[in-house]
């Protein structure tokens, strides 16, 4: 089965300043603020949500094809993505745009500072998805993530009209839209994927009720934080799955993209939803014990024994026979 997941591409550069930014703020100048604070280090990690996606799939050995806008400087990226088993060979790069970054600084009291640059990222709406079809001899599956908004809306209109299956996954980008853009977005989906806060935003910009999505998309996941996920069809009995019991709690952030790259890998794989579920919950897990987003490694003993120890040895004997 092929996936071509598209969203975001982007770095994180993370700094911590040892003191505290109130304490350099004069109450009567902040309409001249001009400060610079020296930091005590600076951490660069990997992201956006496309690229967490595809890591964690290519991990599970499912060869996802990211589909994305980055810019001249992403060559060391896409050897760390090509190492790690994702398809790069449609990632656009841009001729003038570095790839999207986040800068951020924390402070002592854990304040932070920080600015996004959207860059190449601009480019998405640019890349048309019948080039990538043609390129790897068809897609059975896009999911459309966090991006360029027009970009979200091309590449939706686009597997409409040629009939390819779109999950739809608008995460951050869900604040900025408005309700027509998100029907416009969700209408036909195989997939929907939301956390819980984000369930209650697109019913309320969208107006409709949850009843109503369900009547739209074949399939609504919505994650629950740690209680896992709820997988509903219109006129079935909801799907839930737990989570795995975590070692340790390290950084959230990128959990819920490690969740979709279990869950689209068990859609690869050819099993049914709860095991896709199942899997998706496990890989969030080793994700919420790490800090970054693609810094977890995949052990395939010790993914196997705690995936047994959730879910049961039938459970497992099933995903056993996929898992690379």
């Amino acid at each position: 089965m092929r996936i071509a997941v598209t969203g975001s591409i982007a770095t994180d550069h993370l700094m911590t300043f040892p003191g505290r930014f109130a304490d350099q703020l004069v109450a009567d100048q902040l309409h001249t603020v001009s400060l610079s604070f020296l930091v005590d280090n600076l951490d660069v990690r990997r992201g956006g949500v496309a690229a967490n996606i595809c890591f964690g799939m290519g991990l599970l050995g499912t060869h996802p094809i990211l589909v994305g806008a980055a810019g001249s400087d992403f060559d060391e990226y896409r050897a760390w993505l090509d190492r790690h088993g994702v398809d790069t060979g449609s990632v656009r790069i841009s001729e003038v745009l570095h790839t999207a970054r986040f800068v951020c600084t924390t402070d002592a009291d854990h304040n932070q500072i920080g600015s996004f640059y959207t860059g190449a990222m601009s480019e998405a709406r640019l890349i048309e998805l019948k080039s990538v079809a043609d390129r790897v001899g068809g897609l059975d599956l896009v999911s459309i993530g966090a991006d360029d908004p027009e970009g979200m809306l091309r590449h939706t209109e686009e597997c409409r009209s040629r009939g390819i299956p779109f999950a739809a996954d608008f995460s951050q980008q869900i604040a900025r839209m408005d309700g027509d853009e998100i029907r416009i977005l969700l209408d036909g989906a195989t997939y929907l994927f939301s956390n819980e806060y984000e369930k209650g935003l697109i019913e309320s910009k969208t107006g409709w009720s949850d009843e109503e999505i369900l009547a739209k998309v074949g399939h609504r996941v919505t994650t629950l934080g740690a209680r896992g996920v709820r997988i509903e069809r219109a006129g079935l009995e909801p799907i839930e799955v737990g989570c795995p019991e975590e070692e340790v709690k390290a950084d959230p952030t990128g959990v819920g993209d490690a969740f979709r790259a279990g869950f689209l890998s068990g859609l690869a794989w050819g099993v049914g939803l709860e095991r896709a579920a199942q899997v998706g919950c496990m890989l969030a897990t080793l994700v919420i014990e790490t800090v970054g987003t693609q810094e977890y490694t995949l052990r395939r003993t010790h993914f196997m024994d705690r995936f047994t120890k959730a879910y049961g040895h039938d459970a497992a004997a099933e995903v056993r026979a996929h898992l690379g």
